[in-house]
Formats: C-alpha cells, sequence, structure tokens
C-alpha cells in the first residue's frame, strides 16, 4: 500500500484515485459555504456567536470528509492549497470571539465583515485552484476494465499503471439501480388478496395516526409546562393564586397522558396501542410476501436445466434463497414504518417550527436533520462494496461447510478432517477480514452521524437560549424544540441501521433477482403439447451432441425401442451411455437429429408429459431424508399403502422392511438414503419405478449395488415387469443384459454394433472381445469383469482401438 503522509490541514496520498474531479469540486465549494452564511448572518442579526458555530461546523465536517476521503480511496489529492484558508478562518473565528466578548451582546463592527469578506474570496479562490490541482495529480480509473486494479482498490496490493480514466461512484458489482428492484420487488410488496390489501391500507393509516400523534405530543408536552410555569408564578406572586388539581390537571396533562399512551413514547415506540394494533394487522403481509417470493424462486430453481444444477453449489444457492427472500420481508416494513415515517416527521417539524417558533431553528432543524438522510445514504453507499464481498465470502463459507458435510464419507475414507478444517479455516478467514472493514467502516458511520446531531441540537439551544434572553421565547417553547429533537433523533438514530437494511436488503435482492433471471436453456417449445402415448416405441435418428462447442460426445447415434421390447446399452466408460438417458429424458436437447417417443419429437412436447411416461432405476440413487414410505410413494403421492407394498414386493424389499427397519415404513432413510446400505437403496428405487407403472422403463446400472441372488431375484421380477413397456438397460456387466432382445453397442460416442447377444457373439467384435474378457475374469475367480461392478472392460483395453473397428462399421445383424 502507498505511504501516506498527513500533517495538519495538508495531506498527501499516494496511490490511485477513484473519486472524480467532481466530487472534489463539490466538497471544495462546499467549505467555501461556511463564511458566505455567516457574512449573511451578520446582515440579518442573528447571533454571532452561533454563527460562527455553524462556521466551525462546517469547516471541521468539510476538511475531515476530505481526508478521510483521501485516506480511505486514497486519492492523491493536494490539499494544501486550503490551508491558507483554513487558517484565516480560525483566525477569523478567535478574532470575532473576543469582539464578541469585549464589544458586547453580537455586535459586528465592521472590520469583521470585511474579515469575512476577505475570507470568503479565499476560499473561493483555493477551492478553483485546489480543483485544478486535483484534475492534475488525481488519476481516475475504470476498475471494470482491469481486475487486478479492482484487487487494488479493495486489498493492500499496488494497482497497476495504464488504467483507464473514468469511474462512476458505484460498487464494483452493483448491475441494477434501487428503482428497478424496487419494480421488481413491488409485486411482492403488494398483496393479491382483497382482504389483506384492506389491512395493508388499514396499517397505512396507523402509520399517518401515529405521526399525527407525534407531532401532538411535544405540543401538549409544550404547554403543560407553560400552565405548570404559570400557575407556578402565580402560586408564588403576593398575594398567591391556589388552584384546584383539576383546574391543573384538565385539559393538558389529561390530554398529554392520553395522546402518550397511544402514541407509546418517542417516535411511536414498540410499546404504543396504535403501534402494536399496526404490527398486529401487518403479520399476514408481511407472511403473504415472504411467503410468494419463496414459492417462486423455489419453483424456478427447480424448472431451471440440469447444466445449471452441475455448475451450483447446494450451500450457496439455498443461502441466496433464503437471503433473497427474507430481504423482500424486511424492505417491506422497513420501509413503510421506519424510513418513509422519519422523513415525514422532519418535514413536519420543520415546519411546525417555523411556524410556532423561530425561522432560524425550523432552518437549523431541516438541515441538520435533513442532512443526516444523505451523509448516511452517501456513507452507506460507500460501505455497499464491503457488504457485496462479504456476501460473496459468506456463501464461500456455506457452500465449503455444506459439501464438507455432504461428503462425510469420502472425508473419513481418506482421513481429511485436518484438511477440512484448515480449508474451512481459510474461508473464515477471508470472511472475518471482510466483516473487519465492514464492521470498522459502521464505526466511522456512527461518529459522523453523532456530530451531526450533536451540531443541530447545539446550534438550536444557542437560539433558545438566546431567545429566552430577550423574551421571544417561552420556557415551554425550549421544551418543544429539544422534545422534538429528541423524538426525532430516535427514529434517526436508527436511520442508519434502517438505510443499511434496505441497502442490504437490496444486495440480497439482487443475488435473487440474478437468479430469477436466468432462464433454462431447455423450455417447452411454443405450442409443445402433451404426449399421450399409444406406442411405446422410442427412437434415436442421427443423433449427434456436444456438451462444449468442438468436442462431441455423440455422432450420429441411431437406434430403436420397439414397444415391449428390451434394448441394452454398454460400451467402456465415456462412449455416451449417461448422455443418451439425459437427452432422452430432454435434460439437453441434441445437436444434430431427433428423439422420438411413440412417433412424437421430444422437442415438440412438454417436459412434464415426456418424463410422465418415463420410469428410471439410477445407478446412483440419492434418497430424501424422510420415511421409507416417502420415497417409494414419490413415483405417485397418492398411492395406497397397498400399492406401496406391492411395489416394495416385486423390487424385493418389503420383507427387508418389516423385519429389519427399526420403524418399518415410517423408517427415516438419512439424508441422501446415507442409513440404507447401496442394495437398499437400490430396491427402494426400484419399488420406486415399479409403483409408477411407466410406459418406458430405464435401468440404469440397476442391479450394481446387489448381491448375486437379490440380483436373480430382481431380474426375474423385472421380466414380468417389462412385459408391457419399452425397457432401455445401461449395463456394464454385459450377463445383466444377455436376454435383452438387442444389444447396442457403443464406442466413443458411435454405434459399432448392435444385435442380439448371439448375435453379437458370432460377429466377433468389440462385444465378443468384452465378453471374453469378463468370462475369463469370473474363471479367474473374480467377479466378472475383473470388478465389474467398477465398470467393463474398454475398448481400448482389449488392445485393439477404436480406429481398428473401420470407423464404426463392423458387420452385423441388421440395425434395430
Amino acid at each position: 500500500m502507498p505511504h501516506h503522509e498527513l500533517s495538519g490541514w495538508c495531506g498527501k496520498h499516494a496511490g490511485h484515485g477513484i473519486l472524480d474531479a467532481g466530487s472534489f469540486d463539490s466538497c471544495y465549494l462546499l467549505t467555501a459555504v461556511g463564511p458566505a452564511l455567516l457574512l449573511l448572518a451578520t446582515y440579518v442579526k442573528v447571533p454571532y456567536l452561533i454563527g460562527s458555530f455553524a462556521v466551525l461546523t462546517v469547516a471541521w465536517a468539510v476538511i475531515l470528509t476530505l481526508l478521510l476521503l483521501s485516506m480511505r480511496w486514497r486519492v492523491q489529492a493536494r490539499l494544501k492549497p486550503l490551508a491558507a484558508g483554513v487558517a484565516a478562518l480560525y483566525a477569523l473565528l478567535a478574532y470575532s470571539a473576543g469582539q464578541y466578548a469585549w464589544h458586547g451582546r453580537g455586535r459586528t463592527p465592521f472590520e469583521s465583515r470585511s474579515a469575512l469578506a476577505v475570507a470568503l474570496g479565499t476560499f473561493l479562490g483555493a477551492a478553483w485552484f485546489a480543483s485544478a490541482e486535483t484534475r492534475k495529480w488525481v488519476w481516475f480509473v475504470d476498475p471494470a476494465e482491469d481486475e487486478a486494479l479492482m484487487e487494488s482498490l479493495l486489498g493492500d496490493v499496488e494497482a497497476p499503471v495504464g488504467a483507464s480514466t473514468h469511474w462512476t461512484l458505484a460498487s464494483k458489482n452493483r448491475k441494477h439501480s434501487w428503482v428497478s428492484l424496487l419494480a421488481i420487488a413491488a409485486k411482492y410488496m403488494w398483496p393479491e388478496d382483497v382482504w389483506l390489501q384492506v389491512r395493508a391500507s388499514v396499517c397505512v393509516l396507523l402509520v399517518v395516526a401515529i405521526r399525527l400523534l407525534n407531532l401532538a405530543v411535544p405540543f401538549l408536552y409544550k404547554k403543560v409546562v407553560d400552565e405548570f410555569a404559570a400557575f407556578s408564578a402565580r402560586t408564588h406572586a403576593q398575594p398567591p393564586t391556589h388552584y384546584t388539581f383539576w383546574e391543573t390537571f384538565y385539559p393538558y396533562v389529561a390530554a398529554y397522558i392520553v395522546v402518550y399512551f397511544f402514541q407509546g413514547g418517542a417516535g411511536g415506540g414498540s410499546v404504543g396501542i396504535i403501534s402494536n394494533l399496526r404490527s398486529f394487522l401487518w403479520i399476514p403481509i408481511s407472511q403473504n410476501s415472504y411467503r410468494r417470493a419463496t414459492l417462486d424462486i423455489f419453483t424456478h430453481v427447480l424448472d431451471m436445466d440440469l447444466t445449471f444444477h452441475l455448475h451450483r453449489k447446494t450451500g450457496e444457492l439455498l443461502r441466496i434463497m433464503d437471503r433473497g427472500t427474507n430481504s423482500i420481508q424486511t424492505m417491506l416494513s422497513t420501509v413503510v414504518f421506519s424510513i418513509g415515517p422519519s422523513i415525514f416527521d422532519i418535514a413536519a417539524a420543520s415546519i411546525y417550527i417555523a411556524l410556532s417558533l423561530k425561522f432560524w431553528i425550523a432552518i437549523i432543524v431541516f438541515v441538520t436533520l435533513g442532512g443526516y438522510i444523505p451523509v448516511t445514504i452517501y456513507l452507506t453507499m460507500w460501505r455497499g462494496k464491503f457488504r457485496r464481498e462479504l456476501n460473496r465470502l459468506d456463501n464461500a463459507v456455506r457452500a465449503k461447510a455444506a459439501d464438507a458435510l455432504l461428503n462425510y464419507e469420502t472425508v473419513k475414507y481418506f482421513g481429511n478432517e485436518g484438511f477440512e478444517r484448515a480449508t474451512f479455516a481459510r474461508a473464515i478467514d477471508d470472511f472475518q477480514v471482510e466483516d473487519f472493514r465492514l464492521q470498522a467502516s459502521l464505526n466511522l458511520v456512527n461518529v459522523a452521524q453523532s456530530f451531526m446531531i450533536f451540531a443541530g441540537l447545539a446550534a438550536g439551544l444557542l437560539v433558545c437560549t438566546q431567545g429566552i434572553a430577550d423574551g421571544s421565547l417561552s420556557v415551554g417553547d425550549a421544551v418543544l424544540f429539544v422534545t422534538l429533537m429528541q423524538q426525532l433523533y430516535a427514529p434517526l438514530n436508527f436511520f442508519g441501521t434502517y438505510y443499511r437494511v434496505i441497502q442490504q436488503s437490496m444486495i440480497d435482492m439482487e443475488n435473487m433477482f440474478e437468479l430469477l433471471a436466468k432462464q433454462p436453456s431447455i423450455n417447452d417449445s411454443p405450442g409443445a403439447t402433451d404426449l399421450a402415448v399409444t406406442q411405446h416405441d422410442v427412437s434415436f435418428k442421427d443423433v449427434s451432441f456436444e456438451y462444449h462447442a468442438g468436442t462431441r460426445v455423440l455422432s450420429n447415434v441411431s437406434f430403436a425401442i420397439p414397444a415391449g421390447k428390451t434394448v441394452a446399452l454398454v460400451g467402456a466408460t465415456g462412449s455416451g451411455k449417461s448422455t443418451i438417458l439425459r437427452l432422452l429424458f430432454r435434460f439437453y436437447d441434441p445437436s444434430a437429429g431427433g428423439i422420438y417417443v411413440g412417433g412424437k419429437d421430444i422437442s415438440h412436447v412438454t417436459q412434464a408429459s415426456l418424463r410422465a411416461v418415463i420410469g428410471v432405476v439410477p445407478q446412483d440413487t440419492v434418497l430424501f431424508n424422510d420415511t421409507v414410505r416417502y420415497n417409494i410413494a414419490y413415483a405417485r403421492p397418492d398411492a395406497s399403502q397397498e400399492d406401496i407394498e406391492a411395489a416394495a414386493s416385486a423390487a424385493c424389499i418389503d420383507e427387508v422392511i418389516k423385519t429389519k427397519f427399526p420403524m418399518g415404513y415410517d423408517t427415516v432413510v438419512g439424508e441422501r438414503g446415507l442409513r440404507l446400505s447401496g442394495g437398499e437403496k437400490q430396491r427402494v428405487a426400484f419399488a420406486r419405478a415399479i409403483l409408477k407403472n411407466p410406459a418406458i422403463l430405464v435401468l440404469d446400472e440397476a442391479t450394481s449395488s446387489l448381491d448375486g441372488l437379490t440380483e436373480a431375484r430382481i431380474q426375474a421380477s423385472l421380466a414380468a415387469q417389462r412385459a408391457d413397456r419399452s425397457v432401455l438397460i445401461v449395463a456394464h456387466r454385459l450377463s445383466t443384459v444377455a436376454d435383452a432382445d438387442a444389444i447396442v453397442v457403443l464406442a466413443e460416442g458411435q454405434v459399432v454394433e448392435r444385435g442380439s447377444h448371439a448375435q453379437l457373439l458370432e460377429c466377433g467384435g468389440l462385444y465378443a472381445r468384452m465378453w471374453r474378457r469378463q468370462a475369463e475374469a469370473a474363471a479367474h475367480g473374480e467377479e466378472e469383469g475383473g470388478a465389474p461392478r467398477s465398470g467393463p472392460v474398454s475398448a481400448s483395453t482389449s488392445g485393439e482401438p477404436l480406429s481398428a473397428l473401420g470407423n464404426g462399421a463392423l458387420p452385423g445383424p441388421p440395425a434395430l
């Protein structure tokens, strides 16, 4: 990081600035406002000490802001031109204080006004000169054009030379304006139900009522104080006048107690009757917005294509969904019940004070409180980049934890608990570094807010003191001012929090809406119809596919599954078998060719109707963390217990469930089914597919986790199940598909052989060689294929490359 040197009012900061020249112009010119206001004040007879205090406030705030900005954003800015103006200003303040003390009661001699005019000219000249110097010495950069440069802006890394020449005051990842985000969120904010709309309208009316009570409370309090002061004066006068309790109590004390009871404290606190009634009425409205947003994002994520889900991290995705839906609910209540009312209170209080007290007090209230909001907004926007980065790191922490816990067994197998702990610790450390920056910046915001509140209250009290001294204000007026300010500061103390909540909600909503904006690459085509299967045949016609441009996974694949027949796909790992299954389910669309079910192109039917006629037993069975009954009935949620048990019996697991599972069908299988063995999970998947009773059944290594006896029983049951449906089997162990009506042999994404088991053996091609190797392995006492459950022997291991197969055109029986 470049070295910083600060001396008095001068700062020289090496590095690369990311503020535009206009930002410094504004700061320099704002510095000149102080002498200008003080000069004006001498002509409208404002007490000189008050004017001096105002100038002191402005000067301190502007100079401090310039220094903080230059340090925080590493601006190479020359502040020396301001040194002369600052010195002149404080010399003038010292002189004027002496004039006030010795020459009496706020009189402003001619020489003081002359000195003010000279100071004003000095500041204007300094502002112009500093602005010119800034334009020469501050480098303007575009972080979006240089990633390394962006790192230098957020960390302790030197920025490269040669940056671009433009930058806008926006966080690095911000892609949407607040207006656009609010427009998107608006549909969740206003309920659709008429009854909820009525409740929302009543809540708004109650908010207005609380605002009116907020004005009434200090006014009645002023009346009570003035009445008490008058009664006290008459009581101690000569001769004294005595009053009864009711004369003193009624009407102002009584009215104050009643109004205060309904208001509930400063700013309409949470103990008030009206405030709690509003909160009660708002509960279902808030729940409605959360429910709608949650269902929308959940449904959208489920509708996304397989490519999206293969690249996402579950923990990070859940975090975005959770924060996004909560943010809509939070922002709705914060804007309606905190931000909006606070702004109304400031405007109403300023107008009320201007009409009831002194104009200058109203100006102090309006400027102080009105300035509090934009300053808070500006500083909080600056903090936004820390919050966005913190969100990203938080997502990374959650994703890392979820990944390690989901792969608990793998961690244990390799004894990598220490490695996972160290990786997780690094993610936490990165998160905490950014969290420190965020919390440290919050301290700066709080200091700036406290300073503005103090300045406004102190300046107002000085004016009230002067008014009481000259008889233009009463004690009740001073109490009214203090009460109003305290009542306004109560919500304003939380305004920074409110704004931070809003900004955080905006960032969270931005992430969620970006997720909602993602569209699946696989959609139902316009005019798509439901698939009404009368014929169960499946055809692949010259299908080619590539996951990435230029890298083909399938090339001109053609085969058919006649209705009521069984076809098997065999081949080495990576030959394209799984891709064919994904294409059949339309998780992807082929790059060329077409897939037909019942004579209809599947790209012209709805995805839901297509998948409704296909049942699958996947190779890797993942179960829901629910009961065995729930997992089997997932294929048909309205299935009866008798149907569920019949499907389980056909899958050879009914007896196991009833005798070995502690709670039978109500046994919870654990996350991803980890409480069950591999064979048990696979049989549950079988039962689920059987219960669905699909027209087309897909078996992807469906018996890979079963022992020989159970596999034989499953095969016998399967033979009965596939009598009336088209079946596609993917297998590595060739013995499991020997009885298939046809076998399609794949190699490097191409169909190289097809035919029955006997025909393929007779051809003596790739299938025959694979069969012989598995038979030899079995003869040597190994399981088929030499640990066949891990996969078949590939074409390359047979000693003959694919090129020796004559471009995949082996002689064999006619195509199916």
